[in-house]
């Protein structure tokens, strides 16, 4: 997870830059830069590895400077060197990113025609190149990035500083969260504040589509639409929990809200943008002659397995069998010559996920794992790893590592239908672009927080709660009954909605809310079936679709919640997020310990 620092200081700032840095290595990272405006002209300092990199750069040649900006980066489509580390920079502008630009190739291939070359493989580089377009044909730094922003497509946040400005920084966030802290004669911008916590309490967070011109003495706040509104300064507990709340009530409210980052993070790490292709690190195995795949995994992560199997199957066309961890050894299944087996845990060490690792590798499979945690004792024993990006991930119930779990997963099919040839390139590209929305639009479903809000209340005033839905949507149901039980306590049940007539319809009455999960896909008549059968019975049902599925059947249900439109191969992705901000809402509402429920461990090393 990439992390974002910024400051117009009373002195030097370069080295305040590198202790704010420091307070974001959690996140994870493996470059590392600072600029400074030194003489007015934009000078930088970027290494590979570590912090200490990087401050051994500055010692050897130091940046003097009282405005700068800084980041760390994970590696994405661009390799970790210095090259692709931020800040990005040309002679007039330099920027610090956050996030996944969708037209970045649209972009590149436009500035690059009015003779900008750029020097990276990053879509971040393309942003300072169109801003000093902008300047160049004579618009203001305000008015340039303006202009660059109402360009841009995806989600991100934004550090700029200009070659000649030595009071002007200019933020802004779409999807990706960003911070502007207040100092005494002295502004300062973060990810989150955590980062900025030794300098500054006061700090504003800025909302979606808000943009900011930041002096050392003042802060322009613009929304979406460029009109000047004002965000609250909040005073934080510097060493309390409240900081690395980020401001939230909660962990696992902060960690939803944190999805269209850490997805950008994670897409970042596979996709190819100038090419429209998926790259996976290199394999010690072909995944072209993988006959069969067998994924297993616990909880939560069963849930992005068991979504797994629809794209590997349909996409991929490849056998897959998905097990419970906890079950899986006790099948003793035989295992075909050259199979890949594919553990999924967000901690990396699960100890029943782990127990069926160790079974396959007995049985001579290909091992893979996708965990958050690329030291843990499961990524050790693997083959190969894939990393999710979500960063720690504090709340017991998991939101960011199952979104990004999924996220990896989807990758991972399109490239192992590529090897199987099942599908083209324009195939590929159109998945592709499809993933490359998902930070943009998860943002957009997160508008949606006080309309869930208000459907929640309802539920949590029952005592149990059915989850429908069809294809991809069946394992994001049982994933909303399972977030629902863990942390308000309500009995709560996911079912594949056509199985409603074989026995759960017999619990339908007027007191048992119906939470239906149904993007407009080829299933989605079917699934209004299943909401007549319902509704007929006295059922209430709750409707989580998109804009085309609302105009077709919103009319039928007692609340709709309008998702954007999406490729139904990234819907899941997507319809993860309104079940969670259900569960949260609810268990608020029911005052439990929503970060922290009953009987549960964020992390099960025991069998």
């Amino acid at each position: 997870m990439c992390g974002i620092v910024g400051m117009i200081g009373k002195n030097d700032v370069a080295l305040r830059l590198l202790e704010c840095l420091k307070r974001l290595e959690y996140r994870g990272y493996d470059s590392a830069g600072i600029a400074t405006i030194q003489n007015e002209f934009i000078e930088r300092r970027r290494a590979e590895g570590k912090l200490i990199n990087l401050a051994a750069r500055l010692q050897e040649n130091p940046l003097i400077g009282s405005i700068g900006i800084g980041h760390t980066r994970w590696a994405t489509h661009g390799v970790p060197n210095e090259v692709n580390a931020h800040p990005h920079a040309t002679g007039k502008v330099a920027v610090v990113h956050n996030g996944i630009i969708e037209n970045f190739q649209e972009l590149k291939n436009e500035v690059e025609q009015s003779g900008h070359k750029l020097a990276s493989d990053t879509d971040t580089e393309v942003i300072a190149h169109l801003i000093t377009h902008y300047l160049e044909i004579g618009q203001t730094p305000e008015d340039a990035t303006a202009t660059a922003l109402g360009r841009l497509e995806g989600a991100f946040a934004l550090g700029i500083i200009f070659s000649g400005e030595q009071d002007l920084m200019i933020a802004a966030r779409h999807g990706s969260p960003l911070a502007i802290g207040y100092g005494e004669g002295e502004m300062f911008l973060g990810s989150d504040a955590l980062a900025l916590a030794p300098m500054t309490q006061r700090i504003t967070y800025l909302e979606d589509g808000d943009w900011a011109v930041i002096h050392s003495l003042s802060v322009v706040v613009r929304d979406k639409n460029g009109i000047v509104i004002k965000r609250p300064i909040q005073t934080t507990e510097i060493s309390g929990a409240l900081t690395g709340k980020a401001g939230y009530a909660h962990f696992m409210l902060k960690e939803i809200y944190e999805q269209p980052q850490v997805i950008g993070d994670t897409l970042h790490s596979f996709i190819n943008p100038a090419d429209q292709t998926i790259n996976l690190p290199d394999l010690p195995f072909d995944l072209s002659r993988v006959p069969k795949i067998t994924i297993s995994a616990c909880g939560t992560a069963f849930y992005a397995a068991l979504t797994a199997k629809y794209w590997f199957e349909k996409i991929s066309r490849v056998q897959v069998e998905v097990d419970i961890a906890s079950e899986f050894r006790y099948r003793e299944m035989i295992m075909p010559e050259g199979g890949l087996a594919i553990f999924i845990s967000q901690s990396g060490e699960t100890a029943d996920t782990l127990a069926a690792l160790r079974y396959c590798r007995q049985q001579g499979q290909n091992i893979l794992s996708i965990v958050n945690v690329p030291e843990s004792t499961i990524a050790r024993e693997s083959d190969a790893v894939l990393r999710t990006y979500a960063g720690p991930e504090i709340g017991v119930a998991s939101t960011k590592a199952f979104t990004t779990q999924l996220t990896v997963l989807a990758c991972l099919a399109i490239v192992l239908a590529r090897s199987k040839g099942s599908i083209d390139h324009e195939r590929e590209a159109a998945l592709v672009n499809a993933l490359t929305e998902v930070p943009a639009r998860a943002a957009e479903v997160l508008n949606q927080d006080e309309n869930l809000k208000r459907l929640s209340q309802e539920i949590s005033r029952a005592r149990d709660v059915l989850f429908l839905g069809r294809g991809t949507s069946y394992p994001i149901a049982m994933e909303g009954a399972l977030k629902l039980k863990e942390i308000s306590y309500i009995h709560a049940e996911g079912y594949a909605a056509g199985e409603m007539k074989h026995g759960p319809i017999a619990l339908i009455d007027d007191g048992v809310p119906v939470v239906v999960i149904a993007p407009s896909d080829e299933l989605l008549d079917k699934t209004a079936s299943n909401m007549q059968e319902v509704i007929a019975r006295g059922g209430k049902v709750f409707f989580l679709t998109d804009v085309s599925g609302e105009k077709k059947l919103g009319a039928l249900a007692a609340q709709t919640i309008a998702l954007p439109e999406v490729d139904p191969f990234v819907a899941p992705i997507l319809h993860a997020i309104p079940v969670q901000l259900l569960a949260y809402h609810a268990a608020v509402a029911k005052g439990t310990d929503v970060d922290q429920p009953r009987n549960l461990a964020k992390s099960v090393t025991v069998e």
